[in-house]
């Protein structure tokens, strides 16, 4: 009778240590395909967490419907710290307003944690266009309005915003010409049909290095560590115009703020990491974490920015 006692109890221990472990486990959930940037912040802050916590931290891609059946799952959790969502700008800054019936409240269904990342965006152009600078596009463009024309990914993604927010800071009409992603859009301005487009530095860089494209200007505040000899557009003299492809971090609702706070604390020392900063680089990225307010003021402003946006230029969803 002693010994069942004994094993019961074993068995107790062990039942309640495995209950224990289970609720350690943290789970980042990346709503997109394995591969991209949000799969590789995922991964490099998983990996990080485990070493500096202890915790089991596994990714979760759940892709579908745009990114939202992730940010959903994220939603719906328990705000206990489980359960977490990395996602890129756009999902959060642009489809409230571009996507009729968007499901989502993000100040009100989310706690913002922190900006993991953000990779710069670059004005180019062709090499057959002929423009040598920022200067010669925007005498052509007032001389001749609508005979300049750029290429996007497709109508509402960032890229296409930006064409259309640089219109309206420099007062220019340049005619929109939108792809069916970026691959096909960068094509077309490497081969001179269309002169110009806003595209993603690390897209380009190879590009403009071999003299296939010329950077006109960055359109971001700051120049960046990657090409720093690319200016900005505001050190030219169009502001107003800063767009960069970021990605964050957010908890479900209710989420203590010490608990985001800590989240946030350690995904800064993770992407400060030499070796990390590095495998960043490489792919284009620099760290740009932020605390939970600041990360929530840039949010709600950057997506003000882009609803007069879209609602100036009249942008529809496809």
């Amino acid at each position: 009778m002693k010994k069942l006692f004994l094993h019961m109890g074993a068995a107790v221990l062990l039942a309640v240590s495995m209950a224990a472990a289970a609720q350690e486990r943290l789970t980042l959930v990346a709503p997109f395909p394995p591969g991209g940037p949000v799969d590789l912040l995922s991964r490099i802050l998983a990996d990080g967490l485990q070493k500096k916590t202890g915790q089991t931290v596994v990714v979760e891609n759940l892709p579908g419907a745009a990114g939202n059946l992730g940010i959903d799952k994220v939603k719906r959790a328990k705000p206990d710290g489980k359960t977490w969502l990395v996602v890129p700008a756009g999902n959060l800054t642009i489809n409230p307003t571009l996507m009729p019936n968007f499901p989502f409240n993000i100040e009100r269904d989310f706690v913002p944690v922190t900006m993991l990342a953000k990779a710069p965006n670059v004005l180019v152009a062709s090499a057959a266009a002929k423009l040598g600078s920022l200067r010669e596009l925007m005498a052509q463009a007032k001389a001749r309005p609508g005979s300049l024309s750029y290429a996007s990914p497709g109508i509402g993604s960032g890229l296409h915003l930006a064409g259309e927010l640089f219109k309206l800071q420099t007062d220019t009409d340049l005619l929109h010409v939108p792809y069916k992603g970026t691959g096909p859009a960068l094509n077309d301005v490497l081969g001179g049909t269309v002169p110009l487009m806003f595209s993603n530095l690390p897209a380009t860089l190879g590009h403009i290095k071999s003299g296939k494209l010329l950077a006109l200007g960055l359109t971001d505040s700051v120049r960046t560590a990657v090409a720093p000899d690319i200016p900005t557009l505001a050190e030219q003299g169009v502001s107003g115009v800063v767009v960069t492809s970021w990605y964050g971090i957010l908890a479900p609702a209710g989420t203590p703020a010490a608990v985001a706070e800590q989240m946030a604390k350690d995904a800064a020392e993770i992407l400060a990491q030499p070796a990390v900063r590095e495998q960043l680089r490489a792919q284009g990225l620099s760290d740009a974490t932020q605390k939970p307010a600041e990360f929530a003021a840039h949010i709600k402003a950057e997506t003000q920015t882009w609803a007069r946006t879209i609602k100036a230029r009249g942008i529809v969803a496809e």
